[in-house]
């Protein structure tokens, strides 16, 4: 699943995928919002580690599950 992040005052975002679920990945922001976490911590497919601090979070957005198809469909 992919996983797009906007940080304030940034003009890139945070883009990478992960194998954790939808689900997982929301229930991880918001409780990490509602305890008054100081940073979110993410892991991509590869191992690769992504901090994030909460005071800087514009938004996060969940791509879609599902893999994509390569190649020609009959």
């Amino acid at each position: 699943m992919e996983i797009r992040i906007g940080i304030t005052n940034t003009g890139r975002e945070l883009s990478f995928d992960t194998s954790e679920s939808a689900d997982g990945v929301k229930k991880s922001v918001a409780s990490a919002l509602d305890a008054g976490a100081t940073h979110l911590t993410f892991t991509d497919v590869k191992g690769s580690s992504y901090i994030v601090p909460t005071a800087a979070l514009a938004y996060v957005e969940l791509g879609s599950e599902e893999s994509r198809r390569v190649g020609f469909v009959a």
